[in-house]
């Protein structure tokens, strides 16, 4: 989602929205949104929840792109992707990565190579297969696991 300056009030932001992978998306007008979240309920709270999960993920990146490896955080993007897609064919380029992790674009063929040869992913130009997601997840560093603890705590229900 994003639109998240209307609900805090801010009214625009300095901020590109685009999307990460090919599919469809739905577009509601910002009053509507808007409405509904000052009406509260079950909208506000549903808000309020992606708006912490937003703020958590940002910290979490933060930290992680300092302190963890590039393989690493090559798997817990690729894995925080599938599960965004609910799917473990994803349409990510290795330039895209790039740009995501911060590195080179070589740095993240380098990683996609350790990751086929250690046979938890195949790729082709523009689309990663995840093939053993146990194997990808004990790649990737503790920031996955802990990121998707609290999206399964705040929206499991």
């Amino acid at each position: 989602m994003s639109g998240l300056p209307v609900l805090l009030d801010a009214g625009q932001t300095t901020m590109p929205t685009f999307c990460q992978v090919p599919g469809e998306a739905v577009r509601v007008r910002a009053h509507v949104i808007k409405d509904a979240y000052e009406r509260g309920g079950g909208v506000r709270k549903l808000f309020n929840r992606y708006v912490h999960t937003v703020i958590v993920v940002g910290s979490h990146s933060t930290a992680c792109n300092r302190l963890h490896s590039l393989e690493q955080r090559f798997c817990k993007w690729l894995l925080m992707s599938a599960d965004g897609i609910g799917s473990d064919d994803v349409a990510l380029t290795h330039e895209y990565l790039a740009v995501m992790l911060g590195v080179r674009r070589a740095g993240v063929t380098e990683a996609a190579m350790k990751m086929k040869e250690a046979r938890v992913i195949n790729y082709r130009r523009g689309h990663i297969q995840i093939l053993d997601r146990s194997g990808l997840e004990a790649q990737s560093c503790e920031c996955y696991a802990r990121t998707k603890e609290e999206y399964m705590r705040l929206f499991a229900d």
